[in-house]
Order: structure tokens, then sequence, then C-alpha cells
């Protein structure tokens, strides 16, 4: 994995937003590879240093999962609770009654009726080599794929198969492992999204505070089984709230989970740091170190807002990091995706690459303060 060390680095957390071609329910192998191409080709001539397929061969940034494993059914007249909202739901019921009912009425349950196997490899397969011959194409110098972490597989799930939780949880671990060892073996960094880690302290919380770190360290521990065998500075761990549009007061508080962040052996961990609910939480790495040897990609960018930020601002956050970790230490990124699903959008696709645009500029200026020259 590269790292900062003459200049601030850009990526972005992955998910971009489709073109309409890519919503064809007869979508063509040829029709998604050229997809691939224009993004990654876009990306790289935007300025950032670490691309990705923008997640192009994905149903959703969890979703897709379902496709590629076995032993679940979706059902949809059976309604799963939206845990994962925490109190935010009872908070602003009007709120969420308007733009975002199943929160109250819950999703359709997705249910593990069976032993849970790797069936993808067709699918990954097809993934990696869309995104190796774009990389070709476009010089992109380092490249990563996202996969979906054990947590937050099925995260509207019940388990009606396995006889304990933690023997679930390992199951979707073992069989996320073939994923895992696919993108590594392709030479790109395994970027692990994992919104659930942070989306259900809240709930579990109010049960018993116990609650949340024993759900949490299966998790981790299944997380970390599963990537044994990857060198540690080819993956990256990318923690986010959700990027719903909803009030995010029941998102956890950083110094809460870090710990458990930083459990999991990635070289480098994704968080968010722009929008207005977690932006202050800057003030976490006054007290706190990363492990030696690894990065963190910090948002300095939102996609919660159409404002596209100035670049002296996200110039601004990036110092603010580089001076509390080392500048080697950062590389500068976006808080989520920008589309987690096919037909989402949380931005204009015109204010996403603005936003993305800023963020390599703000990277210059950071680098002319940080290393007292040009970019």
């Amino acid at each position: 994995m590269r790292r900062s060390e003459d200049r601030i680095l850009t990526t972005h957390v992955g998910s971009l937003i489709r073109p309409p071609e890519l919503y064809a329910p007869d979508l063509g192998d040829e029709t998604l590879r050229g997809a691939v191409a224009v993004i990654v080709a876009r990306q790289v001539q935007t300025g950032l240093d670490v691309v990705n397929d923008g997640e192009f061969g994905k149903s959703g940034w969890s979703s897709y999962a379902l496709d590629r494993i076995s032993g679940f059914e979706v059902r949809a007249d059976r309604r799963k609770a939206l845990d994962w909202l925490g109190r935010d739901r009872e908070r602003f019921s009007d709120f969420f009654a308007r733009e975002m009912p199943e929160a109250l009425t819950g999703a359709p349950t997705e249910a593990c009726i069976g032993p849970i196997e790797w069936r993808g490899d067709e699918s990954i397969g097809r993934d990696v080599e869309n995104l190796r011959r774009a990389a070709e194409a476009a010089g992109a110098a380092e490249v990563f794929m996202t996969t979906v972490a054990p947590a937050s597989t099925a995260y509207n799930g019940a388990n009606e198969y396995y006889a304990t939780d933690r023997d679930y949880v390992f199951a979707i671990a073992d069989a996320l492992r073939h994923e895992y060892r696919a993108i590594h073996d392709a030479g790109f960094v395994v970027q692990v999204d994992d919104a659930l880690l942070a989306n259900m302290y809240d709930h579990l919380t109010q049960q018993d505070p116990k609650r949340y770190r024993e759900w949490a360290e299966v998790r981790i521990d299944a997380l970390n089984h599963a990537l044994e065998g990857i060198p540690e500075d080819r993956i990256r761990y990318h923690v986010c709230f959700g990027s719903w549009h909803v009030p995010h007061v029941a998102d956890a508080p950083l110094e809460e989970i870090i710990d458990s962040v930083l459990e999991v052996n990635a070289g480098a961990y994704s968080l968010e740091a722009a929008n207005p609910r977690h932006e202050h939480e800057w003030r976490v790495w006054e007290k706190r170190r990363l492990p030696e040897g690894r990065v963190l990609i910090p948002g300095v960018v939102t996609h919660h807002t159409t404002t596209v930020e100035h670049p002296r601002l996200v110039a601004d956050r990036i110092v603010r990091y580089a001076k509390l970790l080392g500048r080697e230490n950062v590389i500068a990124g976006t808080d989520c995706g920008f589309a987690q699903s096919k037909g989402t959008e949380r931005v204009h696709p015109a204010v996403m690459w603005a936003k993305l645009e800023s963020l390599v500029e703000g990277a210059r200026i950071a680098t002319r303060e940080l290393w007292g020259r040009g970019a």
C-alpha cells in the first residue's frame, strides 16, 4: 500500500454514481466493462491516486454478497426491524415516515436457512478482470476493490440455521474469504466495508454496554480470521455511520468504538471525518495513536451535503490530521460512498466530481504546507 511519503495521497471510499446504461435489466458484459473503463480513467484524470471500479459490478455495497453466497432466503412478507438506526427511529419518527418509511415498517428479512458457502467465483472474476483492464489502460498507480465485512453481510438478516451466533458469523467469514483472496491475488488493495460495526452501537448499548462489545468482538474475530494470509499493508478497513441521509444523532461516538476498529488487522483505516456529525472527532487522535506502520484515511469531503467543500477547507482538515499523526500516515479520502446501490445518488454526479476535484486540490495545498514546496 502506498503511503504519503513525499506528498499527500488521495483516494475515496468506493461507490461512485453509475451511468444510466448500467440500470438496464439486460446489462451485458461489454457494457459493464466499458463503464468501468470510463470511471477508472475519470478518477485518474481527476488526480486521484488510489482508484477503483466505482463498485459498478455490484447491486449494492452489501446486498451483492447474497448473490455470491448460499444459505439465504429473502422474505418480503416478514419484516425485520432496522435496529442499526438506533433510537433515531423514535426521535425522528415523522422524518422517517416521510423520507425512509422502512425505518418504521422494517425491511424484508434476509433469513439464513442453510449452509453458507461461497458461489461467487464467476462474479468476482468478472469484476477483477474489468478493473484490471481499466487500470492498465488508465495507468492507475494503485487500485483497490471493495468487499463487505462479515458484520455487515445480511444486515437485515436472521440466523435460523446455525446453532450459535458465532458459528453463523464465522460461516459468513469463511465464505467471504474467497472474495478477499481473489481481490488480493489480483494485486489490488482489499477494502473491507463495515457500516454495521458502528451502526449497531446505539441499539445494543441500550440493552447492555457489554452486549455491544460481545457482538463486535465476535465479528472482528471473524473478519481477522477471513483476512488471514493477506498482508496487513494490502488491507483497508472502512467504518462509517451509513450513507443514508438521516439525522445521525444515534451514531456511535468514535471514541467509544475506536478500540474495536483498531483491532482489525488492516494497514489503513478509513473513517468519516468531514460531515457535521463527526468532523469534531479529530480530537480523538489527540489522545490516541495509530498502531505502528498503519495509516488513517479520514474523510475530508462528504457525501452528506451538496455543498462542494472549498479546497482550503479540505487542506485544513488534512493538515490537522497530518500534524497529529504524521504526514506520512495520512491519505485524504471521502466520508463514504456516493451511490451505495443501483439507483442511489447521494449528490448529483456533477457535484460528486466537483467534490473529488476539491479533494485533490486540497491535498496539493496541504502538501505545499506540510513539505514546504510545490505538490
